[in-house]
């Protein structure tokens, strides 16, 4: 029997999006430029956890305070700071961001390409129908002619230790949204998020402790972007702890402060505690079990984002959910590729292979790039040293102090910064590059671009920086591996 046997005509469309955040829309548009029809399917706010309590928000907060800060890093401006930043302002300003968490506009954008919003929770219900419950009104099944893609994002995850039911703790979402500033913030958590929100609210005035297990903040980056962001937090006032782990909370009647026991034998009060210890797909509740799959697992996907598990190939997932990369960009990434490849098979077109064809698939990996916005910032593509060892290349590492670079002095005095390239020594070419200081996001999408690009060593010699700017440090780097095939 058909899949969309039983289903109506109106309720039937070539491609069903599960998930209206900026993946679930950029694959809902290339599918509409092949001249599918398409919905999406929506439980929450179109435009998802990137628009309203992650990226987006957590940037808008993060500017006044990074604003401010390089201020005081120049000799002659930081007098005309004289005040604390006006919090309510800056609250204002997420605000309008974030459209005040109404989404009209990206639902009217997706109607202007011609994708159909269904507002409910979708479920996968057996291959090629999704079941949807609304809100209100009655459910309705949705069946697809071509494929499904899931584009569901993932959500924080939360441990299991007593009390933290009655603690209440913060995660991105409160993190983000939250319009008052606690005296006291409890950091748990030493990667983007927990750097991140360190600094934004330590610049919005809470005293913030920032707890670490492991050794170093930023674990999956070159140790010293961890070490540069410690530094940078310690002297903006944070109290950066590592090597310790949390084993209890108490919040007697989930109201006043929160008392954190640590595994040092110590305690922390906090008027709130943030937990950025990780994330988990949101697939525990879409219907993955009438498809053969675990509900709750990430989805495996090939190079063109594919389930694999998933017979006769209309399954799809991308973002987060495949767990290539959690990062919106990347996301966005995979529903480009995705939403063509859908629409060549969909139409009958062979797929193009060639990296630079409109049908092209996902076959790089090689090269994420990754920003953190905290105070000062850390930036990274492809591989770090260890990454490179452990995949076997023969690979030279490149260390420079971004303080040697005049345009860096010229952007803030007694600027402290570091830069990393790692060359594969067989092929002449760079595996990853990694930046850590004040206003080196802007850096990475020229280190992305040679590494996506395999662009050899000797032709970025020709690449020159303009001077007097950070980006002279390619010109540091380019001189200490010289100097290193030297030696």
């Amino acid at each position: 029997m058909s899949e969309t046997a039983g289903v109506p005509a109106e309720n039937t469309y070539d491609v069903i999006v599960i998930g209206a955040g900026p993946v679930g829309q950029i694959a809902a548009e290339r599918v509409r430029a092949a001249g599918l029809s398409v919905a999406v399917v929506e439980k929450e706010l179109v435009g998802g956890e990137c628009s309203y309590w992650a990226c987006i928000p957590s940037k808008a907060l993060l500017r006044p305070v990074v604003a401010v800060a390089d201020t005081r890093r120049v000799d002659g401006a930081r007098e005309a700071v004289t005040g604390p930043l006006d919090s309510t302002g800056v609250f204002a300003r997420r605000n309008r961001y974030v459209n005040s968490w109404d989404d009209g506009g990206q639902a009217d954008r997706l109607a202007g390409l011609g994708a159909e919003l269904i507002r409910g929770h979708g479920r996968l219900d057996g291959p090629r129908r999704v079941a949807v419950t609304p809100s209100d009104g009655a459910p309705v099944v949705l069946a697809a002619r071509h494929a499904v893609a899931v584009a569901t994002g993932s959500d924080a995850v939360l441990p299991d230790l007593p009390g933290i039911t009655e603690a209440r703790p913060w995660t991105n979402r409160e993190a983000t949204d939250s319009s008052t500033v606690p005296e006291r913030l409890a950091v748990i958590g030493a990667g983007g998020v927990g750097v991140e929100m360190a600094s934004a609210w330590q610049g919005l005035g809470s005293a913030v402790t920032l707890l670490a297990r492991g050794s170093g903040l930023l674990p999956r980056m070159e140790p010293f972007a961890g070490e540069v962001v410690a530094n940078g937090l310690k002297e903006a006032g944070v109290d950066v702890r590592v090597h310790v782990s949390v084993t209890r909370l108490s919040r007697p009647g989930g109201t006043g402060p929160v008392t954190l026991t640590l595994d040092d034998g110590g305690e922390l009060e906090a008027d709130e505690v943030l937990f950025a210890t990780g994330r988990s797909p949101r697939t525990d509740d879409i219907g993955l079990d009438t498809v053969g799959l675990a509900p709750g697992s990430w989805l495996e996907t090939d190079e063109t984002c594919q389930v694999r598990a998933v017979e006769a190939g209309w399954l799809y997932a991308m973002g987060d959910v495949n767990h290539h990369a959690l990062l919106t960009h990347q996301g966005k990434y995979q529903a480009r590729i995705a939403g063509d490849v859908i629409g060549a098979r969909a139409t009958g077109q062979p797929l193009d292979t060639t990296p630079w064809g409109a049908h092209a698939t996902t076959a790089d990996w090689h090269a994420v790039p990754q920003v953190f916005f905290s105070d000062p910032e850390a930036a990274a593509v492809g591989l770090s040293a260890a990454q490179a060892e452990q995949a076997g290349h023969r690979a030279q590492v490149v260390d420079v102090d971004l303080s040697e670079v005049p345009g860096a002095n010229l952007y803030a005095d007694g600027y402290q910064g570091r830069a990393r390239m790692v060359v594969d020594l067989d092929r002449g070419h760079l595996l990853g590059v990694t930046f850590a200081g004040p206003g080196v996001s802007e850096l990475l999408h020229s280190a992305t671009v040679a590494v996506a690009g395999q662009v050899p060593v000797e032709r970025l010699w020709h690449a020159v920086p303009c001077f007097p700017s950070i980006s002279e440090v390619w010109l540091n780097l380019m001189k200490a591996y010289r100097d290193s095939q030297r030696d």
